[in-house]
């Protein structure tokens, strides 16, 4: 039964406790015992400030970051109902959210995929872009979205930015919250989240989370279920010592699913048009994930406020598939008859593990007068990651030919009977960094940050194309500067190498070389109403070399790549924060060009003009009533390849929120209000994205 996680977890979910607001942390903690005396302890360190932030590992504030960031908070996630990592990087500036099919997401930026995935700072593998499955965003604070190549944060990447997750971590209180979500397609959402003390003194406190969701779809076919949960424990170990180490769990399984997209284009160069709920699924398919992370940090900080910190990360998850894939393999589906199109299924099992380690120093030195800022450090990443596959009898399986007219029914092709599963790939992957920069402060109005990355990567094991063993290093500088003009305005400048290794396979079956190229960025910064406002301006500019691009296909009938050349040019305005105590706003505005080595526009399904919004606004007269809107904005796009167009659009999302009172509120959400037809990716052409739909959320806080 589909809702039984639901209900396995209500009795852990209500038995955590109830919430609390977040709220202002403290270094120094008071514990009351009765009409005794207070006892207190110094924590070292404020516990939200126990992981990386900025873009460079050093201690900047945003306004003074040479790079342009944003931050998805957590009351952000709250107002739009983003609980999945797909709805919360919908709020990001300049980010598209590109799914191509039901199960499969990139996100892009400055009009590449994202291949830099952080959790607290810390490096994740994530070679092709892909996210895989519906990755819950509970368990965030916030989320951290650095656009531009970052040679410093990660050694490894390209001109679109890095995503830095940052978890929820115990606070000084005792405090938490639950939750019941009831929304459109059956929705049924139970969560809470309950942070507390674990010692008299608060030297040691826990934090957990717990999701459980179910739901159907606006799609024909489509069911998901999901189950998180997340512990971390934050404690001293002596005056100068913390030691932090948890793990998370996530069980995501998904039926009727997408295995790639709407056949949108017929052979006569007709785009197709379809109902919004059109789904070529089968009710045999299913993708289900499995997702377990595990951390522990230690940071000593010395007499002279230098802090020493360990971290070592592991991950291992898996998805086992069964899928059908709808295609217009021959070039003759027909506008008339909705005949032609060709199928295939495929079964495919993977497993991924990888443990990370990431030791860094960091702390002031004195020189010419002046106090600066040092980070130095190691890391190394190994992963292996295993697939497999199940064959079929292409003669006698009806999943595998023609189809019949389309939309077909659900249960019109009876499920293959598969062969037994094989290995086709099993790489093992290492990544080993040295790095370190410096803030050098020249003036009170002037710092330089200099910066390196030494990277070794290698790659030994075997794919479809055969045996792999390469070995690749780079050193990558980046370098960058801010300027305070005046006390609210910083303007900066930076520059950084581009370095990323590449999965896709030439004709032969053999990888890519790394893709290699430069950025720069140039903008000003802005604070007004006392701080409350942040208004950043950038233009950027990168170049790479030999990014894989989709050829063909091979004799062996896989797809294959070549490397081009692209330019990627633009400008983005942002402007975030508090106008007037009861009003929020965000208004983020992103031009993008893209070039080909031949100087020809390219890549046109990234939107050329692309709008972030939201504002939210608790009204003076009824303080505890707080409303929304939300949204984005994007010109024309299309696939020339695909014969595939989409008109510019805007989505519109709202909420409202009452707090009935003081533990508990009450929230209703309306999602693209307009009712708006759009397609969810035109690069891999993807889907019909959700009509209008709504969810209640009771919250009740402690």
């Amino acid at each position: 039964m589909k809702f039984k996680h639901t209900f396995a977890l209500s009795s852990l979910i209500l038995a955590m406790g109830f919430p609390a607001y977040a709220q202002e942390k403290q270094t120094e903690l008071s514990i009351e015992h009765d009409d005794e005396s207070v006892e207190k302890i110094l924590i070292v360190g404020m516990r939200k400030d126990r992981v990386s932030q900025g873009a460079t590992g050093l201690t900047m504030e945003l306004n003074e970051t040479p790079q342009s960031i944003s931050v998805i908070s957590s009351e952000q996630l709250e107002n739009f109902a983003a609980y999945s990592i797909d709805d919360a990087l919908q709020l990001a500036t300049g980010i598209t959210v590109e799914q191509g099919e039901t199960n499969r997401t990139r996100y892009t930026s400055r009009g590449f995929d994202i291949k830099s995935t952080q959790i607290d700072g810390i490096g994740l593998p994530n070679g092709w872009g892909l996210v895989t499955g519906a990755m819950e965003s509970y368990g965030y604070e916030e989320i951290e979205v650095i656009r531009g190549a970052n040679g410093q944060l990660t050694g490894v990447g390209n001109a679109a930015g890095t995503i830095n997750y940052v978890r929820k971590r115990p606070t000084n209180e005792n405090e938490g919250e639950v939750s019941l979500i009831l929304g459109s397609d059956d929705l049924k959402r139970l969560q809470a989240d309950y942070s507390f003390l674990m010692t008299d003194s608060g030297s040691w406190a826990a934090r957990v989370v717990a999701v459980a969701e179910d739901s159907g779809s606006y799609l024909d076919g489509l069911e998901d279920e999901r189950t998180y949960i997340s512990a971390v424990v934050d404690g001293q170990l002596t005056d100068n010592s913390t030691l932090t180490f948890g793990a998370s769990y996530q069980d995501a399984n998904s039926d009727g699913v997408m295995w790639g997209g709407l056949p949108l284009a017929y052979a006569d160069g007709t785009q197709a048009d379809f109902d919004v709920s059109t789904s070529p699924t089968q009710d045999w398919t299913m993708w289900d994930t499995l997702n377990i992370n595990a951390f522990i940090e230690y940071a000593y900080t010395f007499d002279n406020d230098w802090e020493v910190k360990a971290t070592y990360n592991r991950q291992d998850s898996e998805d086992q598939s069964k899928l059908f894939y709808v295609y217009d393999a021959f070039g003759i589906f027909d506008s008339g008859t909705n005949l032609g199109l060709a199928s295939q299924p495929g079964r495919y099992d993977s497993e991924f593990r990888a443990d990370l380690f990431d030791l860094t120093a960091k702390g002031e030195y004195s020189l010419f007068g002046q106090t600066h800022e040092l980070m130095f450090g190691a890391s190394t990443s190994e992963s292996t990651d295993v697939s497999f596959t199940n064959g079929y009898d292409q003669a006698t399986t009806p999943a595998y030919g023609l189809t019949p007219a389309f939309p077909f029914a659900s249960d019109a092709i009876p499920e293959p009977v598969w062969g037994e599963q094989s290995t086709y790939a099993d790489l093992d992957v290492t990544l080993t960094r040295l790095f370190g920069s410096t803030k050098l402060n020249m003036t009170s109005d002037l710092f330089v940050i200099a910066g390196f990355n030494a990277v070794e990567y290698s790659r030994k094991g075997y794919n479809s194309g055969g045996n792999v063993d390469n070995e690749e290093s780079e050193i990558s500088p980046y370098l960058a500067a801010t300027y305070s003009i005046t006390d609210d305005i910083n303007a900066y400048v930076s520059y950084s190498d581009i370095y990323q290794p590449q999965e896709q396979y030439d004709y032969d079956g053999h990888f890519l070389d790394p893709s290699k190229g430069v950025n720069y960025e140039v903008g000003v910064k802005t604070q007004w109403f006392d701080d409350n406002l942040l208004a950043s301006f950038a233009i950027f500019r990168a170049e790479q070399d030999n990014i894989a691009i989709f050829a063909g296909i091979n004799d062996l009938g896989k797809y294959y790549y070549k490397g081009t050349t692209m330019e990627s040019s633009g400008f983005e305005l942002e402007v975030a924060g508090h106008l007037t105590d009861n009003l929020n706003v965000t208004f983020a505005y992103t031009n993008l060009d893209i070039e080909d080595d031949l100087g020809e526009n390219t890549s046109s399904w990234e939107p050329k003009n692309l709008v972030k919004f939201s504002i939210d606004y608790t009204l003076p007269q009824f303080p505890d009533l707080t409303m929304g809107l939300g949204g984005k904005w994007q010109s024309k796009t299309e696939n020339a390849a695909a014969t595939v167009k989409q008109d510019s659009y805007v989505l519109v999302n709202a909420f409202a929120r009452w707090y009935v009172s003081d533990n508990l509120a009450i929230q209703a959400n309306i999602n693209n209000i307009t009712d708006e037809k759009y397609i969810t990716s035109l690069k891999n052409i993807g889907f019909y994205g959700a009509p209008v739909n709504g969810s209640v959320n009771v919250t009740y806080r402690f």
